[in-house]
């Protein structure tokens, strides 16, 4: 069975099940966290979260990238949270890696030139959490 076909099944297993339709749109908790898309991560385990307690807005490093700010700027205006939460973590792949030398791999692999796209890596793990809090004050 193709993968597709798998995940759609499962999205119609969970949706038949679904219960929490009935929660308000708001995150019960009244906080947002961006944090990293790694697929080893189980956030409602890791921070203790049910269904329709926070808003998790995930991507590679949990970087504070420009669509993360968007997303946090309607969580915030629109969905009433009130605190927002960085979390990085160690060992993340954003510390392989350059926008230079992912570039390259990106032009030989693709033949795409994407110079001067920022892919928001980092060398240091703790400065990449200051940075990404300093860019929400």
């Amino acid at each position: 069975m193709a993968r597709f076909d798998e995940i759609r099944e499962a999205n119609e297993r969970y949706a038949a099940s679904f219960g929490g339709g009935d929660l308000p749109m708001p995150p019960a908790r009244g906080v947002a966290r961006v944090t990293c898309m790694d697929a080893r991560l189980h956030l409602e385990k890791l921070l203790g979260l049910e269904v329709g307690d926070a808003h998790v807005i995930r991507n590679a490093g949990g970087r504070v990238s420009e669509d993360a700010i968007r997303s946090l700027v309607v969580s915030e205006r629109l969905l009433r949270t009130e605190e927002m939460v960085v979390i990085h973590r160690t060992n993340c792949g954003k510390l392989t890696f350059s926008n230079e030398n992912l570039t390259a791999k990106i032009r030989e692999d693709l033949i795409v030139d994407t110079v001067g796209r920022d892919f928001l890596p980092f060398s240091d793990l703790e400065q990449s959490v200051r940075d990404d809090v300093e860019t929400l004050l």
